[in-house]
């Protein structure tokens, strides 16, 4: 499975690559679940930014930080858990980010900064037979994004202060559904909800959007400290305070569990999370 190389254009602004040199060290860990016990591994190098992992079937995709004669920028890698090993999938001059499996064709949708600087949604398909292609040109700066259903997605936008806007593929204009958001997006295909956090009067709230209905539903407060957070299940997500891991339920918010405390596997701050059945995979934050 192998992403086809895309040359836009050599060079990426200095702004841009000044901020990714400054890009702090970041480490892939993979969790799994065997008969009640947990087996806790690194899965990529910690001496260097590896981010925004997507736990899927056979492996991990996430965003590694690389140095070429240009300078440094992002790609996308893939690790597979066959072979434990982690390729490039992109190999381009720009920066990809955020990579997330694109539902209405086989490859996957990124953020990416183009050689302007501009920060656009791209599609990267999986066959080497079909080029890479963005997918909104009037939609910027994007940050992060989430599919649902019916060619829908929420995106992150950039801003003062970043917002969360509503589009689809079918040409309509993006409609603002909050503002001042933090930086996970996810959707719920159970419940037909996006979810989202963000802040009011000083106030951080686990948050969702029903495209349905066009309503936002604030749904528990959160420490203003996280900032990522996965689904564990159609009810359950986790989120990660220093190194422990805990786990909330939407019907019944009040009720806090410590789902794990994997302080021993990173001295930092773990991040972001990603999970599909028994396996997790964090991001620990060097301290």
């Amino acid at each position: 499975m192998t992403l086809l190389k895309k040359i836009i254009t050599i060079g990426l602004l200095w702004g841009v690559t000044g901020a990714l040199n400054a890009m702090p060290a970041s480490q892939l860990w993979l969790a799994e679940e065997h008969a009640g016990t947990l087996s806790v591994k690194p899965i990529s190098a910690a001496d260097g930014y590896h981010n925004q992992p997507l736990v899927v079937d056979n492996g991990v995709y996430f965003t590694q930080q690389v140095q070429s004669p240009e300078g440094a920028q992002t790609d996308l890698f893939f690790y597979d858990f066959t072979t434990q090993e982690a390729r490039n999938l992109t190999n381009t001059p720009v920066s990809e980010y955020s990579p997330t499996l694109y539902p209405y064709d086989d490859g996957l949708s990124a953020v990416v900064v183009e050689a302007d600087g501009s920060q656009k949604l791209w599609f990267y398909p999986f066959s080497e037979a079909h080029s890479p292609r963005r997918l909104f040109e009037h939609i910027a700066p994007v940050g992060y994004h989430a599919w649902g259903e019916d060619e829908q997605l929420v995106m992150f936008i950039l801003g003062a202060p970043h917002t969360l806007q509503f589009t689809d593929l079918k040409g309509h204009l993006p409609k603002v559904v909050a503002s001042d958001i933090g930086r996970t997006l996810a959707y719920n295909p159970a419940r037909a909800i996006y979810s989202f956090t963000y802040t009011t009067q000083g106030q951080q709230w686990f948050a969702s959007f029903n495209a349905k209905t066009q309503l936002v539903t604030q749904h528990f407060a959160l420490p203003n400290s996280v900032q990522y957070y996965t689904w564990f299940d159609n009810n359950t997500l986790a989120y990660a305070i220093d190194g422990r891991i805990y786990t909330r339920q939407l019907d019944n918010p009040n009720k806090v569990q410590l789902w794990r405390n994997l302080s021993a596997y990173c001295a930092g701050n773990i991040s972001r999370l990603s999970k599909q059945g028994r396996r997790l995979v964090f991001v620990c934050d060097r301290a």
